[in-house]
């Protein structure tokens, strides 16, 4: 690019107020063709609602617009939906999925510039009449996919993905679309294995050597130094450092980010094994379990979890590891024998799951995981009303019921005090928080159940550095003070090996094997590739 020449981006003196709260101040950010930056900051920061903004995002001109402007190409615009922003060649990937679960991915690829061939129906009327050219449709399907370097079903409806695959598919559109300019990825491998992650950062790789201009929003700070030309860091609303990558470490970006220092979990914590560890009884034993999960492999599953212990559950992508709670739990056609401190647990049969004091937070928040337009008072309490009669006045001996509305705040405002929620109040809808703030709300809702065995899939997924001590530190202090067994699923091995007593991995849909978090990494690496299919 020319000296002369005006940068593809220009956002200047951007301002924005959002349900009360200022969450954008002055921000000035620039952007040149197949520049490469990453833009990081807390959950909070406002990195997501600066991103809505550049993409005519709904919610912002909803809630009163925006101040500053935009510039593209050095021409002012100021997209009023996102089908403006995407015909000017500016794409998005958000952090939460926007499929329609009943299409197909190459359907979800290609939504609304489908291929079309003529008729004899459409040559007498109109082109309205024209068909799906399938055949075309699938070329391009699969075009996109293979840019990602990462290899999906096209065919398979997005009902029946796991998160993983439908990151991908999100992915794909966007690279499927000609005309792009700008490529804004917001969280893209949160959800990624790392060998997965790292195929898509070869994708961006790729995109830059074409001209395309992308800004990456991360948490894994080392992907950002391994694939941005610049680095940009947000806190509180405001743009603190915007400096060349090679020229800084992940822990500068950190310090920068969070104000502090901030000591990431390492599994040099666990160096003593736990001698009375050995001594606890087998609370949870599953033996022969199958599970009927897409994307998953879960083919025959023996387990034993000791009472209170911290079991952590790792391996690559679709080899189990996310199978295993959703189908105890329920939430897919399993089979096999689960028995829980001494008693049977019927399988598919959800309730009997949460009647026997289990609790369940799913990889897959907005899915399975929140009530987006309740507030979080509702969100956190209202699953202990309805199982256990929590939070509830009774008279007349139980014949009526009625919400204890002063306990539903008091347990809401003790969760958003321990776990740092980001929100204006407990009276906030949850679908106005952040990602991460919003995987807090389902982690306090599991707490609030007070169960005695835990599952926990991908618990700091889309959650800042920053915040992702303090919630595995929630964890830890959940498990040792109140006796909860938990069960932790997890993508991030050292995030395993910091929080977990001992941990299983899952290859070929089967328990490899089970080490001591004290284990060397190579030897959980070893095993995560033993029986891979």
């Amino acid at each position: 690019m020319s000296e002369s020449k005006a940068p593809l981006l220009e956002m200047r003196n951007i301002k924005k107020d959002f349900f009360g709260n200022q969450v954008l101040t002055d921000i000035n950010l620039t952007l040149g063709e197949g520049e490469v930056i990453g833009l990081v900051g807390e959950n909070g920061a406002g990195k997501s609602t600066l991103m809505k903004i550049l993409f005519g995002a709904d919610v912002i001109r909803e809630t009163g617009g925006f101040g500053g402007e935009i510039l593209l190409n050095g021409e002012k615009v100021e997209f009023k939906s996102p089908f403006e922003a995407i015909a000017a060649g500016v794409g998005m990937v958000h952090q939460e999925f926007s499929l329609i679960p009943g299409f197909m991915a190459e359907e979800n690829i290609l939504l609304n510039r489908e291929p079309k061939k003529k008729n004899i129906i459409s040559e007498i009327f109109s082109d309205r009449m024209d068909t799906l050219d399938r055949s075309e449709m699938d070329r391009r399907a699969e075009e996109a996919i293979e840019k990602m370097g990462v290899k999906i079903d096209r065919k398979m409806l997005i009902s029946d993905m796991p998160v993983g695959h439908k990151q991908f598919t999100e992915i794909a559109r966007e690279l499927s679309k000609d005309q792009m300019k700008l490529l804004i990825l917001d969280e893209p491998t949160a959800v990624l294995t790392e060998k997965e992650a790292e195929a898509l950062l070869d994708s961006i790789r790729g995109m830059s050597r074409r001209g395309i201009a992308v800004i990456f929003i991360t948490h894994r700070l080392q992907e950002i130094l391994s694939v941005c030309n610049r680095v940009v860091v947000m806190r509180d609303g405001c743009l603190v450092q915007d400096v060349e990558a090679k020229e800084t470490s992940e822990a500068r970006i950190t310090q920068w980010m969070v104000g502090r220092s901030v000591e990431s979990g390492s599994a040099q914590q666990k160096v003593e094994p736990d001698a009375s560890q050995d001594d606890r009884r087998v609370i949870l034993s599953i033996r022969k379990l199958w599970v009927d999960m897409p994307g998953e492999t879960v083919r025959n599953v023996n387990l034993d979890v000791k009472e209170g212990e911290i079991l952590g559950i790792g391996g690559l992508a679709g080899q189990g590891k996310l199978g295993i709670p959703n189908g105890i739990m329920g939430l897919y056609q399993a089979g096999g024998t689960v028995t829980f401190d001494g008693q049977d647990i019927p399988l598919n049969n959800p309730r009997k799951c949460l009647d026997s004091s289990f609790a369940f937070v799913s990889e897959d928040r907005r899915g399975v995981g929140l009530l987006l337009d309740e507030s979080l008072e509702w969100n956190i309490a209202f699953p202990a009303m309805q199982i256990q009669n929590k939070f509830l006045k009774m008279y007349l001996g139980g014949l009526i019921k009625w919400r204890d509305d002063a306990a539903i705040k008091a347990v809401t405002d003790k969760y958003i005090g321990e776990l740092a929620i980001k929100c204006t109040g407990s009276s906030q809808k949850a679908r106005e928080l952040s990602g991460g703030n919003q995987q807090k709300v389902c982690l306090a809702k599991a707490f609030a159940l007070e169960p005695k065995l835990l599952f926990v899939s991908e618990p700091t997924r889309g959650i800042d550095v920053g915040a992702k001590a303090l919630v595995l530190d929630a964890l830890k202090k959940f498990n040792k003070e109140s006796g909860v067994t938990v069960v932790m699923i997890s993508s991030e091995l050292e995030e395993l090996r910091s929080t977990c007593d001992r941990i299983a991995i899952v290859s070929g849909g089967r328990i490899a094997e089970i080490l001591p978090a004290y284990a060397p990494s190579e030897a959980f690496g070893t095993l995560m590739i033993s029986q891979v299919i």
